[in-house]
């Protein structure tokens, strides 16, 4: 997409105003800590209740399917450390933390303190070339640009990007654990000591129970398929959201509200879909309004869709399955080299 059809920057700033007064008035804004308190309690019940099936069951191959609803629950307990990090669920800073670290760092092994600074970039640049870290994402190339870059077999694989993006994303739970235990090592994080100590327990059970319960080459299988499933799920949850959408240059000079609705897509759905992607499929009112709690989203989507159809702001919405063919035609046209720069 060029210059020319995003349109330039001009005075829309009280556009964005207009609708947040609309989104306000309406109530859309609003914590709603019965429907959190909700959802926490069935997660925890899931997973006390995988944990029982785990142990009474013991050393079988059948813990592969166990492995498997765990991985569902890691990334359901992933979907509500998201929503503490946009601050949804508290109204204060501490409390929503201390929700991200539990689930975060404690429950699924990821630093919560790392995610929620590059998910911030993100929300601040998104599809954004140089600034959202979500479209530099090695071994993968979002634009021409990327892709001419590669060399060797990073440029073989390029090519056949779109038919190994799954295939990839099954070692995505592994290079979140991996990314995460070098962000503590680091430093420059706001809870280091905590999230350190919460990394090394989340570990420590985790590895201590698989190897109790079960043998060797069982535990191995089992922790394969967990992290496999694990990444394949959560990848498969956020991948819809703006792959394939128009990418940002700095010379795109466009408001905010213009800059979230024309990069991020929607995926249509009833309640189940809500469930399974954690709310991410109302992706464009996510990304307008982040702090808005994940259950007022579906509330919310009525009123953006018709304002932006009154502005005349395009409101990219599609099936899950459509929104994944399109983000494969996506890195598709980018590996073969079927785009060229400015086509997005």
């Amino acid at each position: 997409m060029s210059n020319t059809d995003l349109g330039a920057r001009s005075d829309r700033g009280s556009e964005y105003a207009d609708l947040s007064r609309l989104v306000r008035g309406a109530g859309l804004l609003d914590r709603r800590p019965r429907y959190y308190a909700a959802r926490v309690t069935l997660v925890l019940v899931c997973l006390g209740a995988v944990g029982v099936i785990f142990v009474r069951l013991g050393p079988s191959w059948w813990q592969t399917a166990t492995a498997a609803a765990l991985a569902v629950l890691f990334a359901q307990l992933a979907f509500l450390g998201h929503d503490a990090g946009h601050r949804q669920i508290f109204r204060t800073r501490r409390a929503n933390d201390v929700v991200g670290l539990v689930c975060g760092n404690l429950l699924t092994g990821i630093s919560y303190g790392w995610w929620v600074d590059k998910h911030n970039r993100h929300h601040a640049h998104p599809n954004t070339e140089g600034r959202d870290p979500d479209i530099l994402v090695v071994p993968l190339s979002f634009t021409p640009a990327q892709a001419a870059t590669q060399r060797g077999l990073r440029a073989l694989f390029v090519r056949h990007q779109a038919a190994l993006f799954f295939p990839v994303l099954l070692v995505e739970g592994l290079h979140l654990h991996g990314a995460s235990v070098r962000a503590v090592v680091r430093g420059g994080l706001r809870h280091r000591a905590t999230e350190a100590g919460l990394l090394v327990l989340h570990l420590a059970g985790y590895l201590a129970a698989v190897f109790l319960v079960l043998s060797v080459p069982q535990a191995i299988v089992f922790i394969l398929v967990n992290q496999a499933v694990f990444g394949l799920y959560l990848g498969s949850s956020f991948a819809p959201n703006h792959k394939g959408m128009p990418i940002l240059t700095e010379a795109d000079d466009l408001d905010y509200l213009r800059r979230q609705v024309l990069t991020s897509r929607n995926v249509r759905g009833g309640r189940l879909v809500d469930a399974l992607l954690g709310g991410l499929n109302y992706q464009i009112e996510h990304h307008l309004f982040p702090s808005m709690p994940r259950p007022n989203l579906r509330d919310a989507q009525p009123l953006i869709r018709q304002f932006c159809a009154d502005h005349g702001i395009a409101y990219h919405e599609t099936t899950l399955t459509q929104s994944w063919a399109q983000g494969l035609a996506h890195l598709r046209a980018v590996g073969t080299g079927s785009t060229r720069p400015g086509d997005d």
